[in-house]
C-alpha cells in the first residue's frame, strides 16, 4: 500500500564505513530535498556501529549511535534495516533479526546474497516484507530495476556485465598505458580503487557473486554459486594485451549468463572482445551490463560499480522504492524471485563454445605450425588467423611467439588438444589460452 506524503520512513543503518557514511549523509543532509522529491520523510533513527571513529569524522549526529541492532529496534519505530557490514556472518545474523521483526531489509552485500539469497527471500516473504538489493551488483547502476521491471516479461537470452571496477581499471591501464600487471594493481591501490588484499576482485570471486545475483533473476532460476566457472586477471600478461589490440580486440574481465539448449552457461573469465562492442569502450572504474532479450533486444546500463556516494545512491533509491510501497508489492507478487523458483541447469565449462586466442612459444624451425594445425584439425577446431613476430633478443631462447585464433570450438575439444600441443618438443612453454567473446549483432549493427 502507498504511504502519503505526511508518512515517515524510519530508518535503521547498520554499518557506517565507506558506503554507510555516504548513506547517512545522504539521509541527513539532504533530508528536505528528499522529501520534496519523494514526498515522504526519510528518517534515520539510529547508526548500529562496533567502532563509531569514522562517524565522527563524518561529523554524524552522535544521538544517532547505538551499539546493537536490537536495541535500537526496540529503541525506535523502524520501517527499513539497511545492511552495510559486508561479509555472509554477521550480515546473515543482521538481515535475518530484521526480516523476524518484520522490517523491511536494504543491502548491498552481493556474498550474502549469493549465497544465501533464496533462504533470505524466503523469509522475507513470509513476514510479508522485502528486501532491496539494488546496490549489490553494480553500484549506481539500476540493472536490479530493469530486470525485475522493464524486462520482466521479456526472455532474456544473454547478459554480459563488466561488474568489477577494480579489475577495469588494471585492463584499461594495461591496454592504455601499456603498464604490467603489477604496475596497474600497485596504481589502483594507490588511487583507492583496490583493496590492500585485492584478492577478492581480481580472482574473478566479487564478479561472480554479482552473476549469480543477476543471472538467478534474469533466467528466474536457483544458482548454485559453486558451479559458476571462475577465473582472474592476476595471470595476464601485457603482450597478450598487445596481440589481441593488433587483431582488434581489447580484454575485459566479463561475467557471462548464457541461454542455450541443455541449460545455462554462467562463468567468469578474461575474454578479448572486438573493439565494436559496447563494453569495449567501458573504461576504468566504470561498470557496465549489456542485456539481450527477444523483445527489447540490446539493452546496455552503464556507471560507476562502486565507490560510496554511488552506492548509496543506489541504497536510498531502494528506501525510496520500499517507502513508497513499490518494493513490498513487486516482491509479493512477482514469480522470478529464484526462492520461487527451479534450480538452474548449469553447464560446465567444458561444453562451451567460443572462440580463442592461443600463444605458444615454439622453436624456430620449419612444419611446427603444421603440426600445431594438425592437432587442433584433429579435434575439431579451425584456425582463423595467425600472429608471428620475430622475437627480440633477448627472447630468441624462449621461442618465437605464435598467436592462433581459432573459430568457434568446444572447450572440452581445446582442452585435449592443448594437453598434446602442451607436451611436443617444439612447444617451449604452456599455451596462453583466452577465450574470445563472440558479439551479438545487434549490438554492434
Amino acid at each position: 500500500m502507498l504511504v502519503s506524503a505526511s508518512e515517515e520512513c524510519n530508518i535503521v543503518l547498520v554499518g557506517c564505513g565507506t558506503v554507510g557514511g555516504a548513506v547517512a549523509r545522504l539521509l541527513t543532509r539532504q533530508a528536505e530535498h528528499l522529501t520534496r522529491r519523494v514526498g515522504v520523510s526519510l528518517r534515520l533513527r539510529a547508526i548500529v556501529e562496533a567502532d563509531f571513529t569514522h562517524a565522527r569524522e563524518l561529523s554524524l549526529d552522535e544521538d544517532l549511535f547505538c551499539p546493537d541492532l536490537a536495541q535500537a529496534l526496540s529503541r525506535h519505530p523502524t520501517d527499513v534495516v539497511v545492511e552495510l557490514v559486508g561479509g555472509t556472518t554477521a550480515a546473515h545474523d543482521i538481515v535475518t533479526c530484521a526480516l523476524k521483526a518484520g522490517k523491511a531489509v536494504v543491502t548491498a552485500n552481493k556474498a550474502l546474497l549469493a549465497h544465501h539469497g533464496p533462504e533470505l527471500w524466503a523469509l522475507a516473504r513470509q513476514q510479508g516484507t522485502c528486501i532491496g538489493f539494488e546496490a549489490s551488483c553494480a553500484g549506481a547502476i539500476p540493472i536490479i530495476a530493469a530486470l525485475t521491471g522493464q524486462l520482466a516479461a521479456d526472455r532474456i537470452e544473454a547478459l554480459y556485465g563488466i561488474v568489477n571496477g577494480t579489475c577495469n581499471y588494471i585492463l584499461t591501464a594495461m591496454t592504455q598505458r601499456r603498464q604490467s600487471y603489477a604496475e596497474a594493481l600497485s596504481e589502483a591501490q594507490q588511487r583507492g580503487l583496490a583493496e590492500a588484499d585485492p584478492a577478492l576482485d581480481v580472482s574473478g570471486a566479487d564478479s561472480a557473486h554479482k552473476l549469480a545475483i543477476l543471472a538467478a533473476l534474469a533466467f528466474a532460476r536457483r544458482i548454485d554459486l559453486e558451479r559458476v566457472h571462475v577465473e582472474g586477471i592476476d595471470h595476464l600478461q601485457l603482450q597478450d594485451v598487445r596481440y589481441g589490440q593488433e587483431l582488434g580486440y581489447v580484454i575485459k574481465l566479463l561475467a557471462i549468463a548464457r541461454r542455450q539448449e541443455e541449460g545455462l552457461s554462467l562463468r567468469v573469465h578474461p575474454a578479448f572482445i572486438s573493439t565494436r562492442h559496447p563494453l569495449a569502450w567501458v573504461t576504468g572504474p566504470f561498470n557496465a551490463v549489456s542485456v539481450y532479450a527477444d523483445n527489447a533486444g540490446h539493452t546496455m546500463y552503464y556507471g560507476r560499480g562502486a565507490g560510496g556516494r554511488p552506492t548509496a545512491a543506489a541504497v536510498v533509491a531502494d528506501i525510496i522504492s520500499i517507502a513508497l510501497g513499490n518494493a513490498r508489492e513487486r516482491f509479493q507478487h512477482l514469480k522470478l524471485w529464484p526462492d520461487r523458483c527451479p534450480q538452474a541447469e548449469q553447464l560446465d565449462i567444458r561444453s562451451v563454445r567460443c572462440r580463442y586466442y592461443l600463444r605458444l612459444q615454439v622453436a624456430d624451425r620449419p612444419g611446427v605450425l603444421g603440426t600445431i594445425a594438425k592437432v587442433l584439425g584433429d579435434h575439431d577446431i579451425s584456425i582463423s588467423s595467425v600472429l608471428q613476430h620475430e622475437p627480440r633478443s633477448d627472447e630468441q631462447s624462449q621461442g618465437v611467439p605464435v598467436v592462433i585464433t581459432t573459430a568457434e570450438a568446444l572447450q572440452a575439444d581445446l582442452d585435449a588438444a592443448l594437453s598434446i600441443i602442451n607436451n611436443h618438443p617444439t612447444v617451449k612453454a604452456p599455451c596462453v589460452c583466452i577465450r574470445m567473446v563472440q558479439e551479438h549483432p545487434e549490438s554492434i549493427e
